[in-house]
């Protein structure tokens, strides 16, 4: 601790340590790197063995809780988060972690999800949507699936770029940090396919904990503690300790987004593999949950690191304003690791790079599987397994390119994750209603589809908000506003009450006048949904039966006019109350911390 106050010392600003030659980084530094990115590729590319059927590239069912719970945790947790955390950390403080918490009320129904998607017995989320509607539904899904998962990607790989970029002063190019790591998971996921992912998880998701603390306990110590912490950013703007920011951040926008993360999680295309691919489903049910709990932890880490960097500047008498957001995570992990112990920005750096590797493989994977099981094999069935393997690896390549163009695009990594918040909700709308409503159509999932983006593109239009500023009940609703300097537009969570509206609303008054689906075709979906997972069981093909089993007779909570909500299962009941119990007592314990 001695050496960081030396440093601080030393060091006028942070501006002025970003123009340091080659960063602070030392040789041990960048000897860490080779080391860790070969490593993985390495075990990545040595599960290949295993692969011996397209099951076994898309969706292997072989991997017990703990793989589970790390691959959940790391398809879902990646330094692009801690970014965004930080760099709206900058500007609204303690409230910026409701960007990556929105989930956080969601996270107690993954306990109910898991099973369903397990039980389902399918390789590709869009075999589900073609089982419960049709044919078309189920490529609608794969388009919107692949289209969303290379946004995804690109996200990801801006995150990474951004952080890269800052750690390393600019001596490493955001660039080239971008297609380095790209050509490493692409390498070993194209070998290995999801197992690769699971295995190379299980040591990257541990390493992306590590880079979640790593920064908090030096900062802290910099800046007097919390209690410090408190005091200058107090001080500064005390409206950046709160948890919620009255003109962004309020308790209307945490419902809202997230309502909007828990109808889009179930299309979410890697949820598939990361419920489906353990032995049996309580193995997807921890996985599933605990992994996301230890994520919401993490979050809490990266939201102090980030306002301790923001009191941390405060102290040194930065002009916050002349902060590039996207790298403020970077730059103080620059500023402090390297003199505190040589090496450790390198270990930083590779626990980075393990957090984006850790996300991109896995959906990578999930958005090759769509485009070969979905659209590829339909249109040329009958090919040897071999083929469509080798499809699927063509497929990893050609989504990963697209997704490096939208990185290299998207101007900011906030932008990028605010485009892809809105993506998935769009087809889980359908997903939601076939699952309890037996009336939902084909034709009804279409236009909820197509109604919720229709309303998605007119409350994001300049024009329409313009029209909208004229009614005074509208602005004094805050419904529209008019940002300082700006033209009038629509306020983000009230664009997510209008397009989930206009979705719900047009699958079920269409569903109401259409074809049905064939009673066949929902019996064999609620069957599948309602007949538990035996560890060995042998399936025919995707959502199918197992041989020689048939669904059991299952208590209704309701079930009138073509709902059907199943009476939940005592270890439904118990893990959902255990989530929510964890979710109160993260809330309140990070009140605790920094209230």
């Amino acid at each position: 601790m001695a050496r960081v106050r030396r440093r601080l010392s030393l060091t006028d600003n942070l501006a002025t340590e970003a123009r340091r030659p080659m960063s602070g980084m030392h040789a041990i530094d960048w000897a860490i790197l080779p080391i860790y990115l070969i490593g993985v590729t390495v075990l990545g590319a040595w599960t290949a063995r295993r692969v011996t059927s397209s099951g076994d590239f898309f969706m292997p069912r072989r991997f017990g809780k703990a793989m589970m719970i790390t691959f959940a945790f790391g398809t879902g947790t990646s330094s692009d988060q801690a970014v965004t955390v930080a760099s709206k950390t900058l500007t609204n403080g303690l409230s910026a972690i409701w960007w990556q918490w929105v989930w956080l009320p969601a996270t107690p129904f993954y306990w109910l999800l898991a099973p369903i998607f397990r039980r389902l017995r399918a390789v590709t989320t869009a075999d589900v949507y073609e089982l419960r509607y049709d044919r078309s539904v189920g490529v609608l899904f794969a388009i919107v699936g692949v289209a969303g998962l290379a946004v995804k990607i690109g996200l990801l790989l801006k995150g990474a770029g951004a952080m890269v970029d800052s750690c390393t002063g600019g001596v490493v190019d955001a660039n080239l940090a971008i297609l380095v790591v790209t050509g490493l998971f692409l390498a070993y996921g194209m070998a290995g396919g999801l197992g690769a992912a699971v295995v190379t998880d299980f040591v990257q998701g541990l390493m992306t904990v590590a880079f979640s603390f790593l920064l908090l306990p030096f900062v802290l110590h910099a800046t007097g503690g919390i209690e410090g912490v408190r005091r200058v950013v107090g001080d500064y703007n005390p409206q950046m300790l709160s948890l919620l920011a009255p003109q962004k951040i309020n308790v209307f926008f945490v419902v809202m987004y997230s309502i909007q993360a828990l109808v889009g999680i179930v299309a979410q295309p890697f949820i598939m593999g990361v419920c489906g691919a353990g032995k049996t489903e309580m193995d997807g049910r921890v996985g599933f949950m605990v992994g996301n709990l230890v994520k919401r932890v993490c979050t809490m880490a990266w939201a102090i690191t980030s306002l301790a960097a923001v009191a941390w500047l405060l102290g040194r008498g930065v002009d916050l304003s002349t902060v590039e957001p996207d790298h403020l995570y970077g730059n103080v992990a620059r500023a402090f690791l390297p003199d505190i112990l040589p090496g450790l920005l390198g270990v930083f750096l590779a626990c980075l790079l393990a957090s984006i590797m850790s996300s991109c493989d896995a959906i990578m994977i999930s958005a090759s599987a769509l485009f070969t099981e979905n659209l590829y094999r339909p249109a040329l069935p009958g090919r040897p397994d071999g083929h469509y393997i080798g499809v699927g690896r063509l497929a990893s390549a050609a989504i990963v390119a697209v997704g490096v163009w939208f990185a290299f695009w998207v101007p900011s990594v906030v932008e990028a994750l605010d485009i892809w918040f809105k993506v998935a909700p769009l087809v889980g709308i359908a997903f939601w209603i076939g699952l309890f409503w037996r009336k939902a159509t084909p034709a009804g999932a279409w236009a909820g589809t197509l109604a919720a983006v229709g309303a998605w593109w007119l409350t994001t239009r300049e024009g329409f908000a313009s029209w909208l500023w004229q009614f005074a009940w509208l602005r004094d609703a805050a419904i529209v506003q008019r940002p300082a300097g700006g033209p009038p537009i629509a306020d983000d969570a009230w664009i997510i009450v209008a397009y989930l509206t206009a979705g719900v609303a047009a699958c079920v008054l269409v569903s109401l006048v259409t074809k049905p689906t064939p009673a066949e075709r929902l019996d064999r979906f609620y069957d599948l949904t309602r007949t538990p997972v035996r560890e060995g069981e042998v399936v025919p093909g995707p959502c199918r039966m197992p041989e020689g089993v048939s669904a059991p007779p299952r208590r209704m909570l309701l079930q009138a006019g073509g709902f059907e909500v199943p009476m939940p299962s005592g270890t439904s009941a118990a893990g959902f109350a255990a989530g929510w119990a964890m979710v109160a007592v993260m809330v309140a314990g990070f009140v605790w911390i920094v209230g």
